[in-house]
């Protein structure tokens, strides 16, 4: 902690509805279903300011507050046992997303990089390492807006568990060292306005605040 060394980015991927309460807000049945995943660009990070831009072609951005797991191993299909082996460290994340963007991708069946793979969507705090944290398995997550609180959960809310992403998504991608994962966010997404200020919260890992601008 305090370290002024740098961590190239690889890969961006996120978990979708890691969390049960946030599934069921969604819309959708957690119990029923498989773990997803979609991907935001190394260059969509918002790193070393608290200047969130609002994005154009949208009136309806929304908040999800995120535990980031930063990777310094990798490999194919790698076995549960082993998957934390592969974490370095830990991030405090917003997944910001053009809400109304997505939604139209969904209806038309399309992808949804447009409402969630956009210019500085992805705020980011200061990596913690492992080494410094341990294993992360519980622990208070949350954001509050313009002092509000938003969103509450506990890490031990994730419906599947960090190595549990790690294995599976390493059957589907090569995982390398520079890879970010995006674990998921609790219930209690919604918009945002000009002017909003977001402090989010990891116990463990840190904090994070932006400004709407």
């Amino acid at each position: 902690m305090g370290s002024q060394l740098l961590y190239p980015v690889r890969r961006v991927y996120c978990v979708g509805r890691n969390y049960a309460e946030h599934a069921i807000e969604m819309g959708h049945d957690p119990d029923k279903e498989a773990p997803f995943f979609f991907q935001k660009n190394p260059d969509n990070l918002l790193i070393g300011s608290n200047a969130f831009p609002y994005p154009s072609r949208s009136n309806n951005v929304h908040h999800e507050i995120e535990l980031i797991v930063a990777l310094d191993k990798g490999g194919s299909n790698i076995a549960l046992g082993e998957a934390m082996d592969c974490v370095y460290g830990y991030a405090v994340s917003l997944d910001m997303t053009r809400r109304d963007l997505q939604g139209e991708a969904k209806k038309a069946g399309r992808p949804w990089e447009v409402g969630k793979a956009f210019e500085h969507s992805a705020p980011c705090g200061d990596l913690v390492l492992k080494s410094d944290t341990g294993v992360l398995e519980q622990g208070e997550i949350s954001l509050k807006v313009n002092g509000e609180e938003r969103q509450k959960g506990d890490l031990n809310q994730l419906i599947w568990k960090v190595p549990e992403i790690i294995s599976i998504l390493s059957g589907l991608f090569t995982l390398a060292p520079g890879d970010l994962i995006m674990t998921g966010t609790p219930a209690g997404v919604g918009p945002v306005e000009k002017g909003d200020v977001l402090d989010g919260y990891i116990e463990g890992v840190g904090d994070l605040s932006i400004t709407v601008t």
